[in-house]
């Protein structure tokens, strides 16, 4: 694939609004996710008001999915992302105002996150169909690449950034900033012009369109295999990871560090998404399952003997590893699954990747301080791999090609 192949995509006008709007929006988030948890970490002072919070959001996020895919198949996903933004600029920014004050309380963060999860849990299928409908097929995989090497570029400086924000400004200002960009994106949003899609004569119900989304997803072997892999492994990459990550850091490494750990399992993700512009990733779920295995170092590494330099190397893996995942499942879905089923398939897809994610999050503060927040990072370092392992069982995984290449349909008469 040639320079000039990959960067194709930022010719077509649609995709270019929609990249800028991204980027724009992932140059808060990275700050805001780091922010968070220490901020949450400063108010409460322990891992399960952390998980709480991180559960608030996620909970209703998992609960309304499926919803959420209803609404992008059925309505302009460029119009349902830009009310999300709003709606999400909104919540953060509250967040921003009462940790800036110095007046938030664990009950307030939480109900604010819930809020975040709602509108999270109706951008999410919008956000992860649209690409298929702003350029060719041939240029799919260049485009998702080109969207999330950008995105794992702000994802190094993010959480370095984030964290000087907190030892200096405090973790209100990097959550002010994650508000004003949603608003920025909505604004960037108004460039998309997509024509709207034909509509059936009598559209169907909720109802119908949720059972036709479950009878694809559970005919299609490859897709709930995935899934309830990941069903899995997010369970304990929430816990692990996001949860009891922060609290062993700070208690080893620093905050600080914690930063450079997290920067290194992004500038991984960019030196995979570097290679994916110039490299065509056949056997896209074979490829992107066995990018899951070196996730299970950096959390053993962080259980056994905490080291900066250990830690970055591994997360630096990892964070190929999930890259090569990340492209390999959006090829696999936006190639074999039809444009009109694509968002309810993504919904269907984050609900079963995300249900046990709460539980994570809930659970492994409690468990951590009953058996050891060390023995707890190396056991499910352990069941991590585990999982990966039984994924890979499945020939439907291990098989799926890429789509052939056919000629191009014209961008503008793809979905909206």
């Amino acid at each position: 694939m040639s320079w000039a192949a990959s960067f194709a995509p930022l010719r077509e006008k649609n995709f270019a609004w929609y990249f800028a709007s991204r980027f724009v929006n992932t140059l808060g988030s990275m700050m805001a996710n780091v922010a968070l948890a220490f901020a949450v970490l400063d108010v409460t002072g322990s891992a399960s008001g952390l998980g709480q919070v991180l559960a608030a959001h996620t909970i209703p996020m998992v609960a309304l999915l499926l919803w959420g895919g209803v609404i992008s198949d059925r309505f302009p996903r460029a119009l349902v992302l830009q009310v999300s933004n709003i709606g999400s600029a909104i919540s953060q920014g509250l967040i921003a105002l009462l940790v800036l004050t110095g007046t938030a309380e664990l009950w307030m963060l939480i109900v604010l996150a819930a809020i975040h999860g709602i509108v999270s849990a109706i951008s999410f299928p919008a956000m992860a169909s649209m690409v298929q409908g702003l350029v060719p097929r041939s240029q799919l995989q260049p485009a998702n690449t080109l969207l999330s090497l950008t995105r794992n570029s702000l994802t190094v400086i993010g959480p370095t950034v984030g964290a000087l924000l907190v030892v200096t400004a405090g973790s209100g200002w990097a959550i002010a900033v994650d508000a004003a960009t949603w608003l920025i994106a909505a604004l960037l949003l108004t460039g998309v012009r997509i024509p709207a899609r034909d509509q059936a004569a009598e559209p169907s119900s909720t109802l119908t369109e949720l059972r036709e989304g479950w009878d694809f997803f559970r005919r299609t072997t490859w897709l709930w295999a995935v899934v309830l892999g990941f069903g899995v492994l997010n369970g304990i990459h929430s816990g692990a990871w996001f949860v009891l990550g922060p609290v062993v850091a700070q208690n080893t490494i620093g905050r600080q560090a914690w930063g450079y750990v997290l920067s290194a399992e992004a500038i991984g993700l960019v030196a995979m998404g570097i290679l994916m512009l110039r490299v065509r990733l056949e056997r896209p779920l074979l490829w992107g399952m066995l990018g899951m295995f070196p996730m299970a170092i950096p959390m053993f590494v962080l259980g056994v003997e905490p080291h900066t330099w250990a830690l970055i190397l591994a997360a630096f893996a990892a964070g190929a590893g999930v890259e090569t995942f990340s492209l390999g499942w959006n090829l696999a879905m936006m190639e074999n699954i039809d444009e009109r089923m694509l968002s309810r398939a993504f919904s269907y897809d984050a609900l079963g990747s995300f249900v046990a994610m709460p539980l994570g999050q809930l659970a492994f503060g409690p468990l951590g301080a009953a058996f050891g927040y060390r023995t707890v990072l190396m056991t499910s370092a352990i069941g991590y791999a585990v999982v990966v392992a039984l994924v890979l069982c499945s020939r439907s995984v291990r098989t799926l090609p890429r789509a052939p290449l056919q000629p191009d349909e014209p961008v503008q008469a793809a979905a909206g």
